[in-house]
């Protein structure tokens, strides 16, 4: 690891007796109360906080799996810190039950602005306890970061930093609609289980109409971007507060979007970025993740010199490929790397589509193509059952076989490291009124074989990252987009007119990987999810029912991937 300055203290743990409160009701503006555990320590100090609140139930226990470098205890909860850890180092734990759910009354808006201001109002109420120094900060993984955004937004005077550890914060772009695609295979399932939970599970004897919302009714009818949305996602102009945005390579389908998102955009004076790899919760509970969260939270919450301010501002896990293991990381100054060399690859089309899997229908190359070639597939794949639109199956039986096309670059003459943001810009048309574009970019080996990473639920994913456009979606927000990094307004549709070819420009998540010698990057463009999606598949329109999609390459239709090659320093 290249090496940053050593932090000069930490809070060291102490041998306290934990106090438990269970059941901490905790008043809101509007006079709801909500539930919250509190875990302190058995000390005269006066101590900060570390606060989380979510829908996952405060009351659940977590068993982690025996891999774990924290220990399982009766206090462990989903995504959250472990106070057996943190109390010692003389701090409090909170957990809240969003209004309703688990022991909270009231009507159920998950990752809402409603949320946000109990947030405010929880965080108030706990900074006015005698035991408590005043000083609230948020750590905690996905459902625990997003929720960390919104608070921000608020402005509540107690929260002094945040730690949004692998948290979306658009909940448009980042979660319900990739590129303006319904997401609806994680969300759906996610929306479900938590229902299930709470009406199958304990809350229904204490809190019988816990989680009734209609959270994917309200998804799928705001399928633009809106005021709807705005109020539910980061506000970056309004989040001033010190931000530790903590991301992982593996999620490219949720979280990690936005965290460099807003690593780059928040108002915040105090900024960091960390982007590792692993598990959904490996890493967080690890000895050198939580040694970073304690170098944090003890400058800001406690005013103990660390030395966290004086490291680079970013930390990133260079991903060279396939290890089941951590990689190294490596510090920068700033995100993207300032010494990225932008290179364009264009799509040289070269055979017809292919159904074998492992072919290339064309070549990714630096060669600018003179001829227009195209490439027409189907967009909808067959099942037994045929091209069943209306089916229940349509959209979690795909098809048989391969979809849509795929471009191959040339075996590295060298170890190649791509780390940043990616742009496919890609020249399309289809007979229907609306066509959707799933781009996919995997490491060959020189075997033939996809170099496969540790996914966000421990298991291997054959894929580097992804990106997404409904050729519909693909007007631009002129203002906020970047060569590296197009922002879609999802304001209006441009509809299709059959056969006539338009340009899209697909935002591809941002990786990090280390091609090695002799490894192929291929490109996969498809109709549909392509390898490594599960569990974030995407709901497939009617208007791919029967359509034949075409991609365009060559003369005045210019179709190329932008990547960020980043040389060695």
């Amino acid at each position: 690891m290249d090496m940053p300055e050593k932090a000069t203290r930490v809070s060291q743990p102490r041998d306290l007796k934990l106090i438990v409160e269970k059941d901490v009701q905790i008043p809101m503006r509007d006079g709801t109360v909500l539930y919250a555990d509190v875990f302190r320590p058995d000390t005269t100090d006066k101590v900060p906080v570390i606060f989380n609140t979510s829908v996952y139930q405060k009351d659940k226990l977590w068993v982690p799996p025996a891999d774990l470098e924290e220990e399982a205890n009766p206090h462990m909860n989903w995504e959250t810190v472990n106070p057996l850890w943190w109390c010692p180092r003389s701090y409090a734990c909170v957990r809240v039950d969003s209004r309703g759910s688990g022991r909270s009354p009231g009507q159920s808006e998950p990752s809402s602005y409603q949320e946000a201001v109990d947030s405010y109002d929880a965080i108030e109420w706990i900074a006015r306890r005698e035991w408590c120094s005043g000083s609230i900060g948020m750590l905690g993984i996905s459902y625990h970061a997003s929720s960390q955004w919104r608070a921000a937004n608020m402005q509540p005077p107690s929260l002094k930093a945040i730690m949004p550890w692998e948290g979306r914060a658009d909940q448009y772009r980042d979660q319900a609609y990739h590129g303006g695609i319904f997401a609806l295979g994680f969300i759906g399932n996610w929306w479900l289980t938590h229902t299930a939970h709470h009406l199958l599970g304990r809350p229904r004897s204490y809190n019988p109409d816990a989680f009734h919302n209609d959270m994917m009714w309200n998804m799928m009818r705001n399928d633009l971007d809106s005021e709807f949305w705005r109020m539910n996602s980061a506000r970056w102009d309004r989040i001033n507060v010190p931000m530790y945005s903590v991301g992982n390579w593996g999620g490219f389908s949720m979280h990690l979007r936005g965290n460099t998102e807003g690593y780059t955009c928040a108002a915040s004076n105090h900024k960091k970025l960390r982007i590792h790899t692993g598990t959904h919760f490996h890493p967080f509970h690890s000895e050198e993740g939580r040694t970073d969260q304690l170098r944090w939270f003890d400058y800001w919450l406690k005013g103990i010199d660390t030395g966290i301010l004086n490291d680079p501002p970013v930390k990133l896990e260079i991903r060279t490929g396939g290890s089941p293991k951590r990689y190294e990381f490596r510090y920068e100054n700033e995100w993207p790397i300032a010494r990225t060399q932008w290179t364009t690859v264009y799509l040289k089309i070269e055979r017809e589509p292919s159904s074998e899997t492992d072919v290339a229908e064309g070549e990714l190359t630096s060669e600018r193509p003179a001829q227009e070639v195209k490439l027409t597939y189907p967009a909808s794949g067959s099942t037994k059952a045929g091209i069943a639109s209306g089916s229940s199956l349509a959209t979690t039986h795909g098809n048989t076989g391969r979809t849509g096309v795929s471009f191959e670059s040339a075996p590295m003459p060298e170890d190649t490291e791509i780390t940043g943001p990616l742009m496919l810009n890609l020249w399309v048309s289809s007979t229907s009124e609306d066509m959707d574009i799933f781009v996919s970019i995997r490491n060959i080996g020189p075997d033939g074989k996809d170099v496969s990473e540790v996914g966000q639920h421990g298991q291997p994913v054959p894929c580097v990252t992804k990106g997404w456009l409904r050729a519909s979606h693909r007007k631009l927000d002129k203002e906020k987009s970047l060569p590296y990094r197009p922002y879609h307004a999802h304001d209006e549709r441009w509809w299709l007119k059959p056969n006539e070819a338009v340009e899209c420009q697909v935002e591809v998540w941002p990786t990090s990987m280390v091609f090695r010698k002799g490894h192929k990057l291929r490109l996969d463009i498809q109709p549909r999810d392509g390898v490594g999606s599960a569990p974030y598949t995407h709901y497939h329109g009617d208007y791919n029912a029967g359509a034949e999609n075409t991609i365009y390459s060559g003369a005045d239709k210019i179709s190329y991937l932008l990547l960020p090659i980043v040389p060695p320093k």
